[in-house]
């Protein structure tokens, strides 16, 4: 029976905030998620830089043709002729992207193969060297403006999942809070309810000789009855704070948590001066205001791309030369040279492309405007941040000694009412307060706690240790 209840019992682990934090960071869902967001937008990056860089393709393809085709006589008469040949083909290409032109460069080198199986010959093709260029002329350039957006994004992406972290804390704080008040909710009902049945007990014997009235005896019953109801209330607040708690931590073992809060804080003053520098450093909101702006910009320019005067243009300059032998095929190669120009005018469009033009044009001021607010919020948020912060400390401090009072002033009461020295209405007076003046020292911690990693998240940077926040572990 002992091994069974041994197996049965329900694993207790004591937990401060600081561990809380770290488990949510370790392995809470929105960490994992933001780790893995992060990864994306890292990988995203690598490619945009990428693009840019040259690239070395190998190319190949067979095909096999036996079949009957129709096919027009030098005296323009057709003739079916029966076809069995085989072509191979095979090539390197280096391409290269010109972003400030927005074209692309190549220089490849290939052979060919055709084998005539009726015939019993082959013969091949060699291309030792081809250089060509093709372009967009007026149009979009797709490249200049992906090298202005894409590092605004990937800065974007690195501050967001900093800032998530700092989130993550917050809200592991929230949570860790939670629970602790729920226990200091039970812990007070626990002792509540031992006082009360105490009290009752003790006035069932002197209601019994008559020196309380019946009024009291029964308003302490029901003070008796009303600690019991909160006794088991608060038992299924805590059950119900440490699962959500577990669930938010990532936590599978089902553990008993106990929630360890510590009176001490750590008392500095943030400069406010110093915190908006860091937020307009730091902040991913800052390079979310660019991005946009930076997005509507090249919707612009794509508008007016779009509806005026296009030309595509392409070149291309080499060596080539066949032969039966292989290497005949590369002796004595003639030059072969491409250009082809196309061109698109827009004649009639009833005014497609102006509109276009305009919606676009109108959506950039919409936006400047949209983003001139937001910075100007952002910036009241930070110092409303930073002063609610600045005097939170203090008003732990206030918290704390008002609650010791408290306590201190229910056992006077209590003591005092077992001598008869006090009515039952001061008693209860005492008993409210020291409940309410606990749950305030306890919401005040978490008021700092919170606005402590607010601030963090919101600047990028530990004032305390006066460092910048980043990354304690290796993503990639």
């Amino acid at each position: 029976m002992l091994l069974c209840g041994a197996l049965f019992a329900q694993e207790v682990l004591p937990l401060t905030l600081d561990e809380a934090i770290a488990l949510a960071h370790e392995q809470s869902p929105q960490a994992v998620a933001a780790r893995h967001q992060y990864r994306a937008a890292y990988w995203n990056w690598r490619t945009f830089k990428a693009n840019y860089l040259p690239s070395l393709t190998f190319n190949s393809y067979s095909s096999l043709n036996r079949s009957i085709n129709p096919v027009t006589l030098p005296d323009g008469t057709d003739s079916f002729l029966h076809r069995n040949q085989l072509l191979n083909n095979g090539s390197l290409t280096i391409n290269q992207n010109i972003s400030f032109l927005g074209g692309n460069l190549f220089l490849e080198s290939g052979v060919e193969r055709l084998d005539l199986f009726s015939d019993k010959r082959h013969s091949f093709k060699s291309t030792p060297v081809v250089i060509g260029y093709s372009q967009s002329l007026f149009g979009y350039n797709r490249l200049k403006w992906d090298k202005k957006i894409e590092p605004t994004r990937y800065t974007e992406a690195e501050k967001s999942y900093f800032e998530t972290l700092e989130l993550v804390a917050a809200v592991a704080t929230n949570k860790f809070f939670e629970l602790a008040t729920a226990q200091s909710r039970l812990q007070s009902a626990n002792y509540n309810y031992a006082a009360a049945d105490t009290l009752f007990r003790y006035a069932k014997g002197r209601y019994d000789i008559g020196t309380i009235t019946e009024n009291e005896m029964l308003q302490l019953e029901i003070n008796h009855l009303t600690e019991q109801s909160n006794q088991l209330n608060a038992g299924i607040e805590v059950d119900n704070t440490v699962q959500d708690l577990r669930s938010f931590l990532g936590m599978r073992d089902n553990v008993e948590i106990i929630a360890e809060v510590s009176g001490d804080v750590p008392v500095f003053i943030v400069p406010v001066e110093e915190a908006l520098n860091f937020a307009w450093q730091n902040s991913p909101d800052i390079e979310m205001f660019a991005f946009r702006q930076l997005q509507s910009e090249s919707n612009v320019a794509q508008a007016k791309a779009s509806r005026g005067f296009k030309a595509d243009l392409y070149m291309q300059v080499g060596l080539t030369q066949t032969a039966e032998r292989f290497t005949d095929a590369y002796r004595n190669p003639m030059d072969q040279q491409l250009v082809s120009v196309g061109i698109r005018i827009p004649l009639v469009d009833w005014g497609v492309g102006k509109g276009r033009v305009e919606v676009a044009k109108s959506n950039l001021e919409k936006t400047k405007i949209e983003i001139g607010q937001a910075r100007t919020d952002f910036e009241a948020n930070v110092i409303k941040l930073v002063k609610q912060f600045n005097l939170q400390a203090s008003r732990v401090a206030i918290a704390k000694k008002t609650s010791e009072r408290a306590a201190h002033r229910n056992e006077v009461a209590y003591r005092l009412y077992l001598l008869g020295r006090s009515s039952l209405l001061d008693l209860n007076a005492a008993i409210a307060e020291k409940d309410s003046s606990q749950r305030a020292y306890i919401n005040a911690l978490h008021n700092y706690w919170n606005l402590y990693y607010m601030l963090r998240s919101i600047t990028g940077y530990d004032f305390q240790l006066n460092i910048p926040i980043t990354a304690s572990e290796q993503l990639f």
